[in-house]
């Protein structure tokens, strides 16, 4: 499995954007309000790739009170990663559509809830990506001394 690559994660953000702000050209009035609750959810998520990212360097690299890591639970934990990081692209797309549909009409009360909620959901998808593509670097194998004189 190849590392995300970064090019590819904005291609998504700005897509989903686009695609988002054409459809609520059409239909935002007849939309409920954004919820709320996608950022604490979603920041709930990025803790816990974070989290895992840092138990797993450190069972990867056998720091002192760690048990050594199962190969493929890094996988495992490596494909989340990589399938956060694309979900997480996407969602923050579609709140950036949102935010940017909203950006005029901040002066009525709904469209300006709106602006902040998926501001802060658009914020909590990108804390998501970094924790995603934390947790995937965290999964690659360590070079070993035998990795360096290959190279000289």
């Amino acid at each position: 499995m190849r590392p995300s690559r970064p090019g590819v994660l904005v291609v998504l953000v700005v897509a989903f954007a686009l695609v988002t702000w054409l459809v609520l050209r059409q239909v935002y009035s007849r939309l409920p309000t954004v919820p709320w609750t996608a950022i604490p959810t979603v920041l709930l998520l990025a803790v816990g790739e974070a989290y895992s990212g840092w138990m797993t360097r450190a069972r990867i690299e056998r720091k002192p009170d760690t048990k050594p890591v199962e190969p493929l639970a890094v996988a495992r934990l490596a494909a989340l990663a990589k399938a956060s990081a694309y979900v997480g692209a996407a969602c923050a797309g579609v709140f950036a559509g949102f935010v940017f549909y909203v950006l005029p009409l901040l002066d009525q009360d709904t469209p300006r809830r709106d602006f902040f909620l998926a501001g802060g959901s658009l914020i909590s998808c990108v804390v998501l990506v970094c924790a995603a593509l934390f947790l995937e670097h965290c999964c690659r194998v360590p070079k070993g001394p035998e990795d360096d004189e290959k190279r000289s």
